[in-house]
């Protein structure tokens, strides 16, 4: 991304996006995208994904922080990157859970999240 992205107005989409690939680039596993426009003021995407360690979980959260802070000049917040079993990254705009596999299990936000009648 250019220069000209950090100052211009940053759609959510754009930053959704920017989060799939990265998170598509450092092997995220069972990628779920929650559509909150409408139904929520938090934000107006949720993105839920796994990584297999709490090694790969705290990477994949600072690789994205990092990549978003590079190409949009957005600062989020960061939660549980140092234990590792479940990281928050708050884009403002996109929501983002990383988390253990079993950790995921237990806590089913999709189950939460999704429309009823959509597949998890």
């Amino acid at each position: 991304m250019t220069a000209d992205l950090k100052d211009a107005e940053v759609s959510s989409d754009q930053i959704l996006a920017r989060v799939l690939t990265s998170l598509d680039d450092d092997k995220a596993e069972e990628i779920v995208t929650i559509d909150l426009r409408g139904r929520s003021s938090i934000a107006d995407y949720m993105v839920i994904c796994s990584g297999r360690s709490s090694r790969q979980v705290g990477a994949i959260a600072e690789k994205l922080t990092e990549r978003l802070k590079e190409e949009f000049g957005r600062i989020c917040k960061i939660e549980g990157k140092d234990q590792g079993d479940w990281v928050l990254i708050d884009t403002q705009d996109v929501i983002v859970h990383v988390f253990r596999p079993e950790v995921r299990e237990f806590y089913q936000l999709e189950k939460m999240w999704m429309p009823t009648g959509a597949p998890v």
